[in-house]
């Protein structure tokens, strides 16, 4: 008796412990929830019902074995019976309490299930009429592009070179070629105005050397509003044990050093603010540099203007290379040159602010660029993707849409880097073959629930750091595919009215969709295109 009584008590609690209700899923969405909710029920109650019969068995055969049972025995079966009822009562009376406050959403959920929001799976994407965007929209401007790289590239050589004549060798930064990223050089710009993202690299001069410290280094301790960010200490040759000791004193004019000679000698006397190093530290400085980079651009430009038919101006004194070139007939392309420090020999830069920043970390912590790696990761899709895939025509068509609806309603949080970055995402967690021409509806389906999920859940992972399904071919270095994820959402998280504002956002881009793409395609008409991108912007 006491054997059964002891099993009704580990059935009872069995119970309780395993109900579904109690262990949901995280991350199921209601309908999953409700469907394996419904099954675990069943076969929880199949169970209970397995164990009741096995127990009146043994109760009857005891019972036939026994003809007469203590009255303790007795009230103790009825007492431990009684039990059992209540609780099993008690957990059935709960039950739908329990499922309301489940399914019941959140605050931020309301965002998302209000009367009048749109899903990416109920939007109306014409197949055609997306064809005939891309064909149209995309292809047009192709050319055009291409000239303005053209262009682009010239001019930054001129004014690098320039720029180099600016700058004392001995005394001043030294200037490196400028690497081209962004949508110009990853052939997916489509909107005016044209916008070319450049990177400069600099160097101290001899005989210093800069030193890095990244968030994800062992023993690092930089706090979380610094992730992907990193410290640049400015450090002579020999202080830390490496580079030739002549410049780490001044050795005087009877002696010279065997290894540079006495033409080569470097000046040591250098002060921090000649070195754009933050006041009373050796650790690099982002407004210092900003100021330096400003002054010498517009010195440069001083030098070569007279040779060119055009204007350069400074669109915003607050970024360090942001120009803006006009020309006579009133066409404007934008620059963003961007004065950067490399880390080490790899191609991650250290950047001294993104153009689409809206909060800027502390002055000594420099965010960390992957943005050659993303150009190289596309370009690796690109090469093993289907013939005429349709991958960077679903960027194209979503930066597009985000574009048309900013100057609809404002900025938000949400940035054209997030866009690529949802991209990137499913193009290394989905099947190469689907991503042909013919199914540029549903990838841009999926392309636009990504975004909408990522921010229901105000979690976008950097698509580099932390992922090890990021291929070798791209050569990321192992200490960033180590490191842990970073949340690129993670203002959202903080900032609950940037949160709804960019919710609000999304949803507006969502419902003019169709009309937007519907009324931007160019067609025929007499002979010539109807509208041309960017022409309203």
């Amino acid at each position: 008796m006491q054997g059964a009584i002891a099993r009704v008590c580990v059935v009872v609690a069995a119970a309780i412990l395993n109900h579904p209700l109690l262990s949901p899923q995280e991350n199921a969405t209601l309908p999953d929830q409700d469907e394996e909710l419904m099954a675990r029920m069943r076969e929880h109650e199949q169970r209970l019902e397995m164990e009741q019969a096995k127990l009146e068995q043994e109760l009857a055969q005891q019972d036939s074995q026994q003809e007469e049972t203590s009255s303790e025995g007795g009230y103790s079966w009825y007492f431990w019976s009684t039990v059992s009822f209540i609780i099993l009562f008690t957990i059935e009376m709960c039950r739908v309490d329990l499922a309301d406050a489940e399914i019941r959403p959140s605050e931020d959920e309301d965002l998302f299930t209000e009367s009048g929001s749109v899903s990416p799976r109920t939007v109306t994407l014409d197949k055609d009429v997306l064809r005939n965007f891309c064909d149209k929209c995309t292809y047009s401007s192709a050319h055009e592009n291409w000239r303005v790289r053209e262009f682009v590239e010239g001019f930054a050589d001129d004014l690098l070179e320039s720029l180099r004549s600016v700058c004392d060798g001995e005394a001043d930064m030294e200037v490196g070629d400028f690497v081209g990223i962004g949508s110009m050089f990853e052939s997916w710009k489509v909107c005016k105005p044209l916008m070319c993202d450049l990177l400069v690299p600099f160097s101290p001069p001899e005989p210093f050397s800069f030193q890095f410290h990244l968030w994800c280094s062992p023993g690092s301790d930089m706090p979380p509003d610094v992730q992907g960010c990193g410290k640049i200490k400015v450090t002579r040759f020999g202080e830390s044990g490496e580079g030739c000791l002549c410049g780490s004193a001044n050795l005087g004019e009877d002696m010279i050093c065997l290894l540079h000679g006495r033409n080569k000698s470097v000046e040591v006397d250098h002060s921090p603010d000649e070195l754009l190093c933050s006041k009373n530290t050796s650790l690099l400085a982002k407004d210092q540099v900003m100021k330096w980079f400003q002054i010498s651009v517009t010195k440069a430009w001083g030098r070569i203007s007279h040779k060119y038919d055009f204007e350069v101006t400074f669109r915003n004194l607050d970024a360090a290379g942001a120009l803006k070139i006009r020309f006579r007939s009133g066409k404007v392309i934008v620059l963003n040159v961007t004065p950067v420090v490399q880390l080490e020999d790899t191609d991650a830069y250290f950047v001294s602010h993104f153009p689409s920043d809206c909060d800027s970390s502390p002055d000594a912590h420099w965010p960390l660029s992957f943005a050659v790696y993303e150009r190289n990761l596309l370009k690796y899709f690109t090469k093993i993707l289907p013939q005429n895939s349709c991958h960077l025509h679903c960027l194209q068509i979503v930066t597009f849409l985000h574009r048309m609806q900013t100057g609809l309603t404002g900025k938000t949080a949400l940035t054209n880097y997030h866009l690529k970055t949802a991209l990137l995402h499913l193009l290394l967690s989905k099947g190469l073959s689907v991503w042909g021409m013919d199914s540029v509806e549903h990838r841009l389906r999926d392309v636009l629930c990504f975004l909408q999920r990522s921010l229901q859940e105000k979690r976008l992972h950097h698509v580099l750091i932390g992922n090890g399904k990021v291929p070798e071919e791209v050569r990321l270095p192992g200490i960033i595919g180590k490191a842990d994820p970073i949340n690129l959402f993670r203002s959202l998280v903080l900032q609950t009215e940037l949160y709804a504002t960019t919710v609000r956002h999304f949803q507006e881009m969502l419902r003019n969709a169709p009309v937007l793409i519907q009324e931007y395609t160019p067609h025929l008409s007499n002979g010539g295109l109807h509208h041309r991108l960017g022409e309203r912007v």
